[in-house]
């Protein structure tokens, strides 16, 4: 690897869970997701040539893009789709910078990987942010969804937008394909638990499965996904309220709706069902599915986690984070 320049420069971007509104949201439904206190970090650095080298130790998989062409270090013959993201967020950087140059990025994550948590779109939004500052270029919020996004699409082809909205924007916000985020201020605190099949699931596979399954049945999916969209809504009132045992009753709703189009799957079940059995509000998938939440009241956080675990999952509680991506000192 030849010598690299002196300037260093980390940013990070959050995760989420989407509390309501995972899948429907691609065909215009509206959705509600949340930023989390868990982040990936991209720390970039010049190189001397032009290559763009991309590392993730978490995922222990790295490689060199240089023009059209990789060669893996580490993963073999996945890294490659793996790391284009990556790659892609990188080029638009220096796309928007009007510069030449090579990059090494080294991504560090608190975020379970492929787990529905928007862990790809942390890493795209994090390594923009940090480039952008690297090269000393200014980027609006908006040009880093954007950015983030193109880079998501790389991966999951027609992609909602929510991964990388959240992780440029943090907080609490209503998503609507096509239409601006709306920031939900809501004051009401969501104590919520993250539990974790540690099955990995495509979101792409994922999103494409749904999308046969609305093409094969139209007339009994298309009025799912509007029920998802009221649903979604509806919470958004019961948050306004503070009334958590309606978010709950509308998180198990939600759930059965997402069972029947077909992305829950055994392992989900019994974490969802555990978690209800040991107090929940509600529980439901978030994301991709390899991941539930689970509502409670702060006295059951504890009992949830436990019963979580105790049919096999990892769980841990999950607060709000209003900071999006950012770099870091």
């Amino acid at each position: 690897m030849p010598s690299l320049s002196k300037d260093v420069v980390t940013a990070s971007a959050p995760a989420k869970v989407i509390l309501f509104g995972e899948h429907f949201v691609v065909y215009g439904e509206p959705a509600v997701v949340l930023a989390i206190d868990k982040r990936v970090f991209a720390t970039v650095q010049l190189r001397k040539d032009d290559r763009i080298y991309v590392s993730s130790s978490d995922m222990r998989i790295s490689g060199t893009f240089r023009g059209g062409k990789f060669q893996a270090e580490k993963g073999g013959s996945e890294a490659r789709l793996k790391l284009e993201p990556t790659r892609s967020a990188v080029q638009q950087v220096l796309t928007k910078a009007q510069k030449k140059a090579g990059v090494n990025v080294k991504i560090k994550s608190d975020v379970p990987v492929s787990a529905g948590l928007g862990s790809s779109a942390a890493v795209a939004t994090s390594t923009i942010v940090a480039v952008s500052n690297l090269l000393g270029t200014e980027l609006s919020r908006e040009q880093i969804f954007q950015m983030a996004y193109e880079s998501e699409r790389v991966v999951h082809g027609t992609p909602s937008g929510i991964d990388p909205a959240v992780s440029t924007y943090g907080g609490m916000l209503e998503f609507q394909k096509g239409k601006d985020f709306i920031p939900l201020n809501i004051e009401t605190e969501v104590p919520l638990i993250i539990g974790n099949t540690k099955l990995q699931r495509s979101t792409g596979e994922l999103v494409a499965s749904v999308r046969r399954m609305k093409e094969h049945y139209p007339a009994i999916i298309d009025p799912l996904i509007q029920i998802g969209g009221k649903i979604a809504l509806g919470a958004v009132g019961a948050l306004r309220n503070n009334n958590l045992q309606a978010v709950g009753d509308l998180m198990n709703i939600n759930h059965a709706i997402l069972g029947a189009v077909g992305a829950s799957h055994e392992s989900l079940e019994r974490l969802v069902y555990a978690a209800r059995k040991g107090g929940a509000f509600g529980a439901k998938l978030t994301g991709g599915g390899g991941c539930m939440i689970a509502l409670a009241e702060k006295r059951k956080l504890k009992r949830v986690c436990t019963a979580i675990e105790r049919v096999g999952g990892t769980a841990f509680e999950a607060r709000k984070t209003d900071e999006g991506a950012r770099v870091e000192s």
